[in-house]
């Protein structure tokens, strides 16, 4: 009896199955699976393995080699990327559709190909396009003023044309692949942008970059729950995974880290998006707090800290009469389950009613906020609705809150208060330290918050 030479897999989330079914049961998406070919196996020696080389051991003594890192002149990308970019790495660039990518990439790649490699010659960079021709990329060189920079187009789909043409020492020292969904590769009998395809290009793709020492851009579409489309493994077979975040009602965009094997993961760049391309903002605070009006119930400054990086951003609340049979939850920027556990934590601990209110919350700017030091001002901006007590626009707020309504420390305060106080803040809220955390003096009145009825005390006082 033949052995069996296909599987069938769904091309949303990756999942195999013996047998073709109409409902993927790991994602719940209707006809995604389809069946696909497995590659010949080879049939192993009759002594069971023997044919291999003999691999060299090293011990872990020895200083470990420096790495060489292009430099991009994008400071917003070199700090996301842990300083530079690394020959020999390959990066996954993620983000919904418009929000960038391609403007981003190739700003990037024009910037470069002024610089010199390790070699000290100028460094090539190649622009690889599945989706448009080459006249579409000159023309959005035009628009942004790059038409007359050093960079190599192309417009092809075919992954071994592509492997053929850059499999040299020479061929290029920066490599844009622009969509790995619109790569295909002829061993693999289906259509590009299925996971075989995408996880055989991409598999092909990170090869030639590590053989050939040169840093391999590749976009990824991301889905409609914003994740990268396409197998998981993709995203571990890359050193790198940036999103690009953004609100098309905001001018500004967000690239953030979510994997990186040569820096900090959850670093940020900001960039603010114009007429002629993506403008980095050296200054986020200063962006994210430029619309803000002070004295206003419901409207508190969080600071808080984005991989290395000190962020104060406005976080918004509205209390409201309940407007239906049971009260909305409505929430932009943060985690709604948080949001539910701060406003029990304001009910259960501090005796305040909210259960027949509706509640609006945002980050203002379009920011998306992660860490649980936010809690504070959440809380802070949601009684100062319902009390209609302004926080005084000079006044900034961080501090993790615990079920039974303790105020607990956050990592790195001191960047926190810093941060505010370079932007002229002259108040914070904060936690109490631990006794072994030794915190440097800066010019703010601290004002120790311990349990959240004592910031309601402190806040409705003041």
């Amino acid at each position: 009896m033949a052995k069996k030479t296909s599987r069938f897999v769904c091309q949303n989330c990756g999942s195999i199955y013996p047998r073709w079914a109409g409902k993927c049961d790991s994602c719940g998406e209707w006809n995604t699976i389809i069946e696909e070919e497995l590659p010949e196996k080879t049939s192993p020696t009759a002594t069971g393995g023997q044919g291999g080389k003999q691999i060299q051991f090293s011990d872990l003594r020895g200083a470990p080699e420096t790495l060489f890192r292009l430099k991009s002149q994008i400071a917003e990308l070199d700090r996301v990327c842990g300083g530079g970019l690394v020959p020999g790495s390959v990066i996954l660039v993620g983000g919904d559709p418009g929000i960038g990518k391609s403007t981003l990439l190739l700003q990037a790649v024009a910037k470069l190909s002024r610089g010199v490699n390790k070699a000290g010659v100028p460094t090539k960079c190649v622009y690889i396009s599945g989706e448009e021709s080459v006249d579409q990329v000159r023309l959005r060189a035009m628009r942004l003023g790059l038409a007359q920079e050093a960079v190599d187009l192309a417009a092809t789909a075919n992954v071994r044309d592509i492997v053929a043409t850059l499999d040299r020492s020479d061929s290029a020292d920066i490599v844009v692949i622009d969509s790995i969904q619109t790569m295909f590769t002829d061993t693999i009998d289906s259509a590009p942008g299925t996971v075989g395809q995408v996880r055989a290009s991409g598999h092909e793709l990170i090869r030639l970059a590590k053989r050939r020492n040169f840093v391999l851009f590749l976009v990824g579409h991301v889905t409609k729950e914003g994740t990268l489309a396409g197998p998981r493994v993709l995203e571990h077979m890359v050193d790198t995974v940036l999103y690009f975040e953004g609100d098309r009602g905001h001018h500004f965009r967000i690239l953030r880290s979510v994997k990186n094997r040569f820096g900090a993961t959850d670093e940020i760049g900001v960039f603010e998006m114009g007429e002629e391309g993506l403008r980095e903002v050296p200054n986020p605070s200063a962006l994210f707090l430029a619309e803000r009006r002070g004295n206003i119930a419901g409207s508190c400054v969080y600071a808080g800290i984005e991989g290395s990086r000190p962020m104060l951003v406005e976080i918004q609340a509205l209390v409201a009469p309940q407007s239906g049979a049971a009260p909305r939850r409505a929430v932009v920027g943060w985690d709604s389950n948080r949001l539910a556990m701060v406003l029990a934590v304001l009910e259960a601990r501090c005796g305040i009613s909210l259960a027949n209110k509706d509640i609006y919350l945002n980050v203002a700017g379009g920011m998306r906020v992660t860490e649980p030091a936010c809690d504070m001002a959440v809380a802070t901006a949601i009684v100062s609705s319902l009390t209609q007590h302004a926080v005084p626009a000079d006044t900034i707020i961080f501090g993790e809150i615990g079920l039974s309504g303790e105020v607990r420390a956050v990592s790195q305060p001191d960047l926190r208060l810093k941060e505010a106080e370079k932007l002229g803040f002259e108040r914070a809220l904060i936690p109490p330290f631990r006794q072994e955390k030794k915190m440097k003096i800066t010019g703010l009145r601290v004002v120790h918050i311990g349990h959240l009825k004592t910031l309601i005390e402190t806040f409705c006082g003041s």
